[in-house]
């Protein structure tokens, strides 16, 4: 199984000098290729491989103005153009937006295949760079792993870190346990389980949003170009680097957990992009980070053999009752709890919902049965007969 081992390392000057002016020279291989097959597109109606790429970036280096991308290692211009073709197939594809232009203050990022790099005494050598990387091992590499490829990042906020591809082979297979949860996700509680307990939420933004807001309004006063503008640019990104460390790690420790302890995990196949799109809620659904966590879950139960089970986004969770069934027409986000009208059962909204995901996710797993709900159709829309020929709506 591949997996990427990500460390935070502190480069000497020398290494620092070389790998900024890599990632620059990266930059500018991309964002070059971008333009070229994006100009002869519009002009020509010319569709630009990566072959044709990797042969422009070739005369490049033979211009007197570029000499300096000789300077550096190959591999990660050649990388780049790869990324790029990556790029352009899932937009083709309809997977993703076309592809945006890199820019210097996002940071960026080099990758080093086994060409051009030595893993010697469980040390990292880069091409021309003579000293070993000074990596901060929190972790060591499964025993017998070499890493295969190796990427290094350079964050907007000044920090530099390193991910080492390698192919484990190692049985990583927890025991099996007796154990099923059904998670509901939610702003207030981030997590309610289907065992009545509720995981609060950090609410990582709002914890550091006064001192987030003071220094984007100094930053925006700042003159472009100017070294204080680099200076508050650099004290927003730290900001920003907290929050997300903070929530990043709060979800992994709650993805263990629920990892360790159940053998089957049910969740909602929810489509976060749509729901952000909603201005009043877009920010905490953002903070609560729904999608990482499912994202976690997934690789983690293949890693050590769970299984995580997706239900359909329109199910009834919350507005079902889980004990006679019944589904009430309306059910407002403003209301936590609520009493069946047909069994008379109290609810409380977020545990009855996990339940009911949990008992859904049963059903799937075992049977694979399909259970979004129809739909009711709209008055106007002409329904089918049993031969294929419209009919109008029966009143």
């Amino acid at each position: 199984m591949e997996k990427a081992y990500r460390y935070r390392f502190y480069p000497t000057t020398e290494q620092e000098q070389i790998l900024r002016r890599t990632i620059g020279c990266v930059r500018l291989v991309f964002n070059k290729a971008l333009a070229s097959r994006t100009e002869a597109w519009y002009e020509r109606q010319q569709k630009v491989d990566y072959i044709q790429s990797s042969a422009m970036l070739t005369q490049w280096k033979k211009l007197d103005d570029l000499q300096f991308l000789n300077e550096v290692s190959c591999v990660p211009l050649q990388q780049g153009l790869r990324h790029l073709q990556t790029a352009f197939t899932n937009f083709f594809a309809g997977r993703a937006r076309y592809p945006n232009f890199k820019k210097k203050q996002s940071g960026g990022s080099a990758e080093f295949t086994k060409s051009a790099f030595r893993w010697k005494d469980g040390q990292v050598y880069l091409a021309k760079c003579s000293q070993s990387l000074p990596i901060k091992w929190s972790r060591q590499l499964p025993e017998g792993c070499e890493p295969s490829t190796i990427t290094v990042r350079l964050e907007p906020s000044g920090r530099w870190f390193v991910s080492l591809r390698i192919d484990d082979l190692t049985d990583q297979a927890m025991q099996p346990v007796d154990s099923a949860v059904g998670l509901d996700v939610g702003i207030s509680s981030l997590v309610t389980l289907s065992t009545g307990e509720k995981i609060a939420n950090p609410k990582a933004f709002d914890k550091h949003y006064q001192k987030l807001r003071k220094v984007q309004k100094s930053l925006s006063r700042k003159q472009k170009t100017s070294r204080n503008r680099d200076k508050a640019r650099l004290k927003v990104a730290r900001i920003q680097a907290k929050i997300s460390d903070g929530r990043k790690d709060h979800l992994h420790k709650l993805t263990i957990r629920l990892i360790r302890e159940n053998q089957t995990i049910v969740v909602e196949d929810l489509a976060v992009k749509n729901m952000v799109k909603n201005p009043k809620l877009a920010r905490v659904i953002s903070d609560a980070a729904w999608g990482e966590m499912v994202r976690q879950l997934e690789y983690k139960a293949k890693w050590y053999g769970r299984t995580l089970v997706k239900i359909d986004r329109w199910f009834p969770s919350s507005k079902r009752c889980g004990n006679c069934g019944h589904i009430v027409d309306k059910l407002p986000l403003s209301i936590r709890e609520w009493d069946c009208p047909n069994c008379g059962t109290h609810h409380d909204r977020d545990i009855n919902a996990s339940r009911n995901i949990l008992a859904v996710g049963h059903t799937v797993a075992v049977c694979g049965a399909n259970i979004r709900p129809d739909r009711h159709k709209s008055k106007g829309q002409l329904r089918k007969s049993s031969n294929g020929k419209k009919q109008k709506p029966k009143s």
